[in-house]
Formats: C-alpha cells, structure tokens, sequence
C-alpha cells in the first residue's frame, strides 16, 4: 500500500531548447512593458508581453514581467505569465524569471519550491501533443506518488520514486507566510466583511495588480462558524478561527498551528455563484461503462465454467479483469468542472474508493472493505454486485438569531454513504436503497474517523472547507442575505470579472480493481460512487436550523479600521 500526494506535471517537447541572449533595440513592447510595469499594472504588462510575435523577445518580456511579481509577493501571478509560453520554454524561463527577481526568501520562496519542484522532476514531464502543456498539482505535495489529471483530461493515480533525494527536502523548505504581524497571530475568532474584501479585490483588478495572499487565502480562515449581517454597512460578515499560514509543496497553504488548509477565495467565488444562479447541489460521480461492465460479467462467466483458477494465474486473471472494465468516465455538476472545486472533490472521491479496495493507507481506524470482510460474519463471498460509496456534507445543527441576521454552524464534518447495487446483464446498475453489513460498516467507520483522516490526508480537509463555503453560499441565497443586508457582490457575483483559476479538467479514469483470496475464490469490487454537496437541503431542513436567543449577543460590527481593511480578530 502506498500514500496518495500530489504532483506537477507539464508538457515536454522532445527537442532542445537553446539558450541564447537577446540584445534589446529600441522597441516599443519593450517600452510599453516597462511603462506598464513601473505604473504597478502587472496585469497589462502580461497581455502586451503576450502579443509579441517574435518567440526570444516575447519569452523575455514574459520572464521579466514574472520577475516583477514575484518581486511583489504573487508567486500564482508570475506562475500564470510563465504558462504563456510553451511547453518546451517555460522551466528555464520560471528560473531566469526567478533569478531576475532576486529570490532571497519572503514571498519569492513559494516559488523557489515549486521551482524545485519543476527541475526534479523533469523525467515525468510529458508532451500533449497539443502545445498547450499546462501544469496540473494534486494531493498533499510530495511529488512523485498521487493523483493527476493530464491535458487530456485523464485521471490516473501514479507511484514514482525520487531517487535523487532532493525532492525529499522540499519538507524542510515550507516558509510562513509574508503577513503582517496582526493577520500571522492565530486568532479563536476572526471576522471577515465581505463588502471591504470584494471592495479591496475590485481595486485590484481595475489596477491590473495580483490579488494578494491574505484575500486568496480568506484572512487565514481555516472553518466558518458564524455567518452575520452588518445592515447599517450593507454587509454580510463570515467568522471562524484563523492564523497564520505556511506553504508545503506544491503550494499547498496551511495553517500553521493546525496543519488545516486555509480557505479560498476562488472556491468561495465558485460556490456562491453556482447556488447564486440556481444551482441546487454540485457534486461528482465516478461511473463504469455499461459495455465495460457487461465485458466484466462475460469474462468472470467464462473464467468461471472453465473451473477453478490456477493460485499461479491470479494476478494475470485479476489484470485482464481491470482491462476488460476499461476506463470509467467523470462527471462534475453544479458547478465549473475546470474549477479547483471540481478538482478536490473528484480526488476526495478517487481517494475514498482507493481506501474501500486496500489500495490506500487510511490508518488502523478505517480499514479497507477487504480488512472487514476477513473480520465479518459472512460464510460465503458476496454476489457480484456493485459496492457504491459517496461522500455528502454532514452537519449537526445551523442555528440561527430570532430575526436570521446572525447564523451559527455547528458539527461540520462530511458522511461516508453506501450502496449495494444490483448489475444487470447488460452492464447496468440498479438501486437496491440497501447495504449489506460490511459494506456499511466501511462508509460508518469512514465517517466517524473522518476527522484524523482529513489531518493525515489534507484532500479531504480541503474538501470539508468546500462543504463550508457552499453552506455559507446556500445561507445567502436561501435566506437572500446579500437583498436583506443590502450587500453587493460586484466583481464577485457570476457577472463579475473576478476570474477564479482554471484548471484542466478530468473527464476520465482507468479502472483500478484489487482483489482477495476468500473460501478459496477471488472476490473483485466495484469502485463506483461520488460526491454530493446538497447544502439547501440543510438550511432547508426545519430538523438542522434552529433558533438560538444566544446569538443576539454575536457583535460582529467592524471596529475603525485602517484603510483598506477588511478583516479583524475578535478574539485571540
């Protein structure tokens, strides 16, 4: 068995890039670049670097405008000007890039790890064909084992190993963030108006500047608790505990007390759009092909009328099962399927169905279907039948002031659901509403051991995260918070030009099938399932929303700040 993590993967084009410098005339790009660069508008730099025809002069207008920021502290920023350029260009010009800026630690080391990252790596990189290469990072940061998507949209689970050791000190290369003494301090409860960071992310965008970490990273939010609205301000005001914040490879923020992963902006943005315009869940599912699956069947039915299977052939047998199913399809609803959303809940997904097979290491407190069968009561092997798991939101209660202008979330965490599912001869699966013991006791131990799974697995923190946001999201447009509070969303609602980040989209994934000797007959289980995020039918449910006189008492009114900000701490 062996654990999940992430890894950055890029096009590689199979020639040689030459290095050679270029001597500057009088040009006015070059000119234009400069005005735009001194003037702090990064943004238009970027786009006039880009319409450079000639490739040298182009590639070094773009290096020189990601110099730029990441001397000012966005390291996504000068990651996003980098990947103008193709495939075949962009490792050598992330590290002139970087060496014009001077790196000597701050801001700059995020880059300098993922920097690392690139240059060790260079034998995994991969051409798609296309010219458009395009990075993709997963998982928990240790590159060389977990789950990518490629250009293609195909989603695999690999296991590489460094044999360099280098990549096995990027651990020691995690930096706090750049804050200010005031937003690094861990704070039991944080507060973050809405209305003053849409207000600071608007200036930005107009002044063509990177939004800076403190807002991509929600003030060091790490969990909603408290959602309230501010009439006097128009304002909708979000709190939670919060701290300071450190960057483990690839880029993954997290906090630096709790381990937890930050919120985020762009899923923020991403969910309270999609239920803004309707959306009434999101979520994604991992399905077999109906032909895939009738292969299986007609191949399990043959295999077994010739008798019984050589102990020796096994293995063979159990890899012609996994061709004869074939790759499965990934589907994304409700919201963007190319957003970092779709991303953490697709591999929270893969992941679970990886642990239910023994496939991987979730700890002793949530063993594997396969654990549990050797434990359980049965006497004889299952049915073929397909074993469906899916994760959902799970709350204890969302309580709320007598007039809802203030909201409290309590218990969240995320439930483990199961499904036996009956499969017809043509490849079809069939609701039963049942599930058997042992498949249930997986999805209950998975859900009650949720918690020191999401520490040692941050995907699934991360996708907890999601659940809050999206509860925060159904709560303004159910109880129409943002009309109420007079609040407007401005660059942040679904016509704003606040662009969240784009990423590649998984559309499909090869089978991964495990078996177990059982009775002396070989058992295979059937990965299928999903996420559901169905957070109305919580602020909808009369069982969950209470009235708590309590929170009256919730003063979450913004004290003087200086200009500028948007966020304070109410607690230490």
């Amino acid at each position: 068995m062996f654990r999940g993590a992430g890894l950055v993967r890029f096009g590689l084009a199979l020639s040689l890039m030459l290095s050679a410098s270029f001597t500057w005339a009088a040009d006015p790009a070059k000119t234009t670049v400069d005005k735009h660069l001194a003037a702090g508008e990064f943004g238009l730099a970027a786009e006039a670097a880009a319409a450079v025809e000639n490739p040298a002069a182009k590639s070094q207008l773009l290096e020189q405008v990601a110099a730029a920021q990441l001397a000012n502290g966005s390291a996504s920023a000068a990651r996003a000007t980098i990947n103008r350029l193709g495939d075949n260009q962009r490792a050598t010009a992330w590290q002139r890039a970087a060496q014009q800026a001077g790196l000597s630690g701050g801001a700059a080391t995020a880059f300098a790890v993922a920097n690392m990252i690139m240059t060790n790596t260079t034998d995994l990189w991969r051409d798609n064909g296309t010219g458009d290469g395009t990075i993709s990072t997963w998982g928990d940061g240790t590159a060389g084992n977990g789950v990518r998507v490629d250009p293609n949209g195909l989603l695999a689970w690999i296991a590489a190993r460094d044999n360099t050791g280098k990549l096995a000190s990027l651990g020691g290369q995690i930096r706090r963030a750049d804050l200010n003494a005031d937003l690094a301090q861990p704070s039991r409860l944080r507060f973050v108006s809405l209305k003053r960071l849409e207000r600071e992310v608007a200036l930005r965008l107009e002044q063509g500047l990177p939004i800076p970490e403190s807002m991509a990273q929600f003030a060091g939010l790490t969990q909603v608790q408290y959602v309230a609205l501010d009439q006097a301000e128009g304002d909708i005001i979000l709190g939670g505990p919060a701290e300071g914040w450190q960057y483990i490879a690839p880029g993954q923020p997290v906090g630096v007390s709790s381990g937890r992963p930050t919120l985020q902006l762009d899923d923020f943005v991403v969910v309270f759009r999609a239920f803004a315009q309707g959306a009434a869940d999101f979520g994604c599912s991992i399905n077999t092909r109906d032909a895939g699956v009738k292969a299986l069947q007609e191949f399990v039915a043959a295999s077994q009328s010739r008798g019984p299977i050589n102990a020796n052939s096994v293995r063979n047998w159990v890899r012609q099962l996994q061709n004869k199913l074939g790759r499965q399809d990934i589907v994304v609803w409700g919201v963007p399927a190319d957003s970092r959303v779709a991303r953490v809940i697709v591999e929270a997904d893969y992941r679970m169905k990886l642990i239910g097979i023994d496939k991987l290491e979730a700890g002793k407190a949530i063993p594997s279907y396969f654990d549990l069968l050797a434990t359980g009561p049965q006497k004889n092997p299952p049915p073929m039948e397909a074993l469906r798991w899916w994760l959902t939101m799970k709350y204890d209660a969302v309580l709320h002031s007598p007039d809802k202008n203030a909201f409290e979330i309590q218990g969240s965490s995320v439930r483990c659901l199961s499904e036996n599912q009956m499969l017809t001869a043509e490849g079809k699966h069939l609701p039963t509403g049942q599930s058997e013991p042992t498949n249930r006791l997986f999805a209950e131990n998975f859900t009650n051991h949720y918690a020191e799974l999401a520490q040692r697995d941050l995907v699934f923190a991360d996708m907890q995260n999601i659940f809050d946001l999206s509860l925060v999201a159904a709560l303004i447009k159910q109880e129409r918070l943002a009309d109420r509070s007079g609040w407007n969303p401005g660059v942040l609602a679904a016509t704003g030009t606040y662009r969240p980040a784009k990423h590649v989209v998984p559309r499909e994934i090869d089978s991964v099938v495990n078996h177990k000797v059982y009775n002396g007959r070989d058992i295979v289980v059937q990965v299928a399932g999903g996420v559901r995020g169905d957070l109305l039918a919580v602020v909808n449910d009369p069982a969950m929303t209470k009235e708590s006189k309590e929170l009256v008492r919730l003063n979450a009114d913004a004290p003087q700040l200086p200009a500028g900000r948007w966020w304070w701490d109410a607690a230490k």
